[in-house]
């Protein structure tokens, strides 16, 4: 065989190697830039629920690793929810935010990874755990609800708590892996007092905005006009207002508790919220009641230890 033929016929044998190699750097340089985006999308989740929900971002760091990263997913997926009145100037551009959230659960459940980090993570967290569609949309749906519009009674305020802080935390037992009753039963009562809490703490933010979530049949109840709520400071017929609610939050919170014993250990790490409703409901009697004191707009710079010794004590 000549010289020329031979080289000739090496050229043809190591062409389609040559090809592999390449095609296997160009894989592997998507599989790269794919996990760089990913750990991208995690970190934008990660340090909006930080910003945005302090107490739900310290709660959550003390999941399981994996569990964790779809924790803090469905957390700011919550908390984009949440800024949606704040952000929009008139409530048709509400209405179109909300719809491009359930878009974006219809292209998740059709296996379709919509763009955007808190929209990506969800995606993950939905192929990872097999998160309940009917629990996000109903997230959407009480704040759609409820854009503009307070509640007449203390049953729309608990319904919309289910809707929202009850969800949450239903998903993120999901993410544990755990489907038990009893866990679903304490989930709704936890989720109902931080409902309430919520409407309690943000009453001197929506004040500023014009806007009243006190259950109209407390300031019936107490002979508060909604004016009064919006002007803020002393006044002893609101603190009164404050007070009947709270204790509605103080009872489900017992109840909680007193049905938490039936409950998987592993369960109690979606609980930790409970110290945050324990710290603002004890500040708030100490102020008596008074929703407007400066005292209660601080952070509870504490909240990381009694986090960490509630979840070593496995308690709730």
């Amino acid at each position: 065989m000549n010289i020329s033929r031979r080289t000739s016929i090496l050229k043809r044998r190591y062409k389609p190697s040559t090809y592999r190699l390449k095609l296997s750097r160009k894989q592997t340089n998507q599989g790269f830039d794919n996990s760089q985006m990913v750990k991208s999308h995690e970190a934008q989740c990660l340090n909006l629920v930080r910003k945005g929900d302090w107490e739900g971002y310290v709660c959550t760091l003390l999941f399981p690793k994996v569990p964790r990263k779809s924790a803090f997913a469905i957390r700011a997926f919550n908390t984009e929810l949440s800024r949606v009145a704040d952000s929009v100037s008139g409530k048709s551009l509400g209405f179109m935010r909300f719809h491009f959230w359930k878009q974006n659960l219809d292209s998740i459940y059709q296996s379709v990874p919509p763009n955007g980090p808190v929209g990506g993570e969800l995606y993950r967290a939905v192929q990872r755990h097999g998160l309940s569609k009917s629990w996000l949309k109903r997230m959407i749906s009480a704040r759609e609800d409820h854009l503009d519009s307070g509640f007449n009674n203390i049953k729309q305020l608990e319904d919309y708590a289910d809707n929202t802080s009850t969800a949450q935390l239903c998903l993120l037992l999901q993410c544990l892996g755990i489907e038990d009753v009893n866990c679903d039963h304490v989930a709704s009562h936890i989720g109902k007092a931080h409902g309430i809490v919520t409407a309690l703490r943000a009453t001197p933010y929506h004040a500023v905005r014009n806007r009243v979530y006190i259950p109209l049949e407390f300031l019936i109840k107490h002979s508060v006009a909604q004016e009064e709520i919006l002007k803020g400071g002393e006044n002893q017929k609101i603190n009164d207002v404050i007070h009947d609610i709270a204790c509605q939050a103080h009872v489900h919170l017992q109840h909680a508790r007193r049905l938490s014993k039936d409950i998987p250990q592993k369960a109690k790490v979606a609980f930790l919220n409970t110290s945050c409703l324990d710290w603002y409901l004890r500040k708030l009697e100490m102020v008596d009641f008074d929703v407007y004191h400066p005292t209660l707009q601080s952070r509870n710079d504490k909240l990381p230890f009694s986090v960490l010794y509630q979840h070593f004590t496995k308690k709730i």
